[in-house]
């Protein structure tokens, strides 16, 4: 018996009659969360480079493969092996430079082919999308989600050339912010406050960066700042409660001024 095998069966078992209570309550909407925490512990493990982690992290985001694909079964809509053939169908049937006779220059010839494949399935099947922005999944975290309806429609010839009227953008939806706060009106600055960051997002895309990327970055390097304020507060001997904000400034820009030191 394969692991693989081992571990569709032990899903098996845990859904059954004499498994597990917990597993057994679960349907595809409570384990939503689950399958995004684990895509994103899964980069975690990729970003610090822990081999061990990401070796046990790709074991945790496979489970809620076998997970769901248990409960289409048990509905008798599709199992564990119709999901694992369509993926192999669609790996061959994309690269036919490599499972068939096409030749290709690069890799960029490559995912031409893979595009135009992928349409050619959709209108076979029925599911021509009515709109471009129709390929972008609702289900994405908003900033990729952003990144990625602002590139659809960029193909589409709607975008700037450049990067000044998108940064133009961005100042002009901070000022409506600013109006929106001015007359206290909360829905419509939460409203300017999602187009600030909708904009942030597309100068991101004109910059070439990932916005996400982006803010994971800044996150960590937040982290790693913020620690060191922690550590100072602490040698200082006062509990960091009763640190003035000025205080805790100075602490962070000491801890900023040596990062670029360093």
């Amino acid at each position: 018996m394969s692991q693989l095998e081992r571990l569709l069966e032990i899903m098996e078992t845990l859904r059954s009659e004499t498994g597990c209570p917990w597993d057994r309550e679960q349907t595809l909407e409570t384990l939503r969360p689950y399958a995004v925490e684990e895509v994103y512990e899964v980069l975690d493990a990729i970003d610090r480079g822990d081999v061990a982690d990401h070796c046990e992290e790709l074991g945790d985001l496979l489970l809620q493969v076998v997970f769901q694909a248990q409960l289409r079964k048990e509905a008798g809509e599709f199992a564990f092996e119709d999901v694992a053939r369509s993926i192999a169908d669609k790996l061959v049937r994309r690269h036919p430079h490599v499972f068939g006779d096409v030749n290709v220059a690069d890799a960029a010839e490559v995912l031409v082919n893979w595009n135009q494949i992928k349409e050619q399935e959709k209108a076979e099947r029925g599911r021509a999308p009515a709109s471009v922005l129709d390929k972008v999944p609702k289900a994405l975290p908003a900033l990729l989600k952003a990144h990625d309806l602002q590139k659809a429609a960029a193909k589409q010839g709607f975008d700037w050339p450049e990067i000044g009227p998108v940064l133009d953008k961005v100042e002009e939806e901070i000022r409506e912010l600013r109006m929106a706060l001015a007359t206290g009106n909360q829905a419509h600055a939460v409203e300017e406050y999602g187009d600030i960051l909708f904009a942030l997002a597309n100068a991101g895309r004109h910059l070439g960066v990932s916005g996400e990327q982006a803010l994971q970055d800044s996150c960590t390097k937040f982290r790693r700042r913020f620690r060191g304020v922690e550590e100072r507060a602490a040698a200082s001997g006062k509990p960091m409660s009763e640190h003035t904000l000025a205080e805790l400034d100075t602490y962070w820009n000491d801890v900023k001024r040596r990062e670029r030191d360093a």
